[in-house]
């Protein structure tokens, strides 16, 4: 019979509080947490994720490399085999590189690691210093997710907690330029399903619908100060918003193509828009293109009022491509922090 199912991030605590936490009563200073990759650092786990990579784990910070051999000593010999019935080590999948399996006869897998060299591998950079712009637009928005979600446990320094909060979002005049390019990437396509329609491809229209209804749920969550998270739970994450309740059915009849319904969930975010105070408000009513029978927003009226209060000289001339992820979509390249911190114009 399997344990009870319980939330990644409870887990790993019961870990931390049950069975690690007594191993360092009379360590040195450290944080401890569960951050990283993985559905239960976005909160989104469920029983299914039991079958890979999923079970009791976290990451122990420590700068000081003997701190940290000690204490992965003293975890080698006395964690206990099993937190809330859950076998607390695991063993790497035969045929899956990469991918961990619960496994009684198993490693554990608390990771003991130096935190400025974890943000590094996670982010391309290390956020401690002061994060130029070139950081924030080179670093994936799934990246930033990881490391402001999940939960800390305990942090001895307030190190990792300070981090966090640096992180937790944009800097607004990056944010502004984030949006923009969002928005020109919306501009760019907004009149193509009615012409597709109206050309009779109609599996292209849903096509380019399609695309359009997944860049306004990111443009959605980035304008309620949201990372999007990578495809498979975007949905989720946007579903999640308060916001997601007016936008959805638009979203939803708008990749049957339908351009009345994609000009409505334009028009919603663009009001939405308004409402932050990051640029000029614009009239967020559709409009007809170039005298065509379907509606668009025109979106490009919205970048350029994000980029007319642009004052930070690192994005001022900057192309209007955003951060990486808004112009690469490639899993291998967004997963490599030296090829995505390479590609920021």
């Amino acid at each position: 019979m399997s344990p009870v199912f319980l939330p990644g991030p409870e887990l790993s605590r019961a870990l931390y509080t049950d069975a690690v936490a007594p191993l360092l009563s009379d360590g040195p200073p450290h944080a401890a947490a569960l951050v990283g990759p993985g559905s239960e650092v976005l909160g989104l786990d469920t029983e299914r994720s039991t079958d890979h990579g999923w079970g009791p784990r976290l990451q122990l910070f420590l700068p000081d490399p003997d701190d940290r051999r000690r204490v992965l000593d003293l975890l080698d010999e006395g964690l206990p085999d099993r937190v809330h019935g859950w076998p607390t080590r695991f063993t790497p999948a035969k045929d899956d590189p990469g991918t961990w399996l619960l496994d009684p006869d198993g490693r554990h897998r608390v990771e003991v690691r130096d935190l400025g060299e974890w943000l590094a591998e996670r982010l391309g950079f290390d956020p401690r210093t002061d994060a130029a712009t070139a950081d924030w637009l080179s670093a994936p928005t799934q990246r930033f997710a990881e490391v402001v979600g999940g939960a800390v446990f305990h942090d001895g320094h307030g190190e990792l907690t300070r981090v966090r909060r640096r992180l937790e979002w944009y800097p607004d005049d990056v944010w502004r330029y984030v949006l923009a390019c969002q928005w020109l990437r919306v501009s760019q396509e907004e009149p193509f399903p009615g012409r597709c329609a109206e050309a009779g491809d109609r599996l292209g229209a849903r096509v380019v619908a399609a695309r359009l209804a997944r860049d306004l749920m990111r443009l959605a969550l980035l304008l309620s100060r949201r990372y999007p998270p990578y495809s498979k739970w975007l949905g989720s994450a946007f579903s999640r918003m308060p916001e997601a309740e007016a936008l959805t059915p638009a979203l939803s009849r708008a990749l049957d193509a339908d351009t009345a319904a994609l000009a409505e969930a334009c028009s919603l975010l663009a009001a939405w828009q308004n409402r932050t105070g990051l640029a000029e408000p614009l009239d967020p009513a559709p409009r007809p293109f170039h005298g065509r029978p379907w509606p668009v927003l025109d979106a490009a009226r919205f970048t350029r009022a994000l980029l007319d209060r642009i004052s930070d000289p690192q994005l001022a001339g900057r192309p209007p491509v955003g951060a990486v992820d808004q112009f690469v979509d490639s899993t291998d390249a967004l997963s490599r922090p030296e090829v995505f911190r390479s590609l920021s114009p």
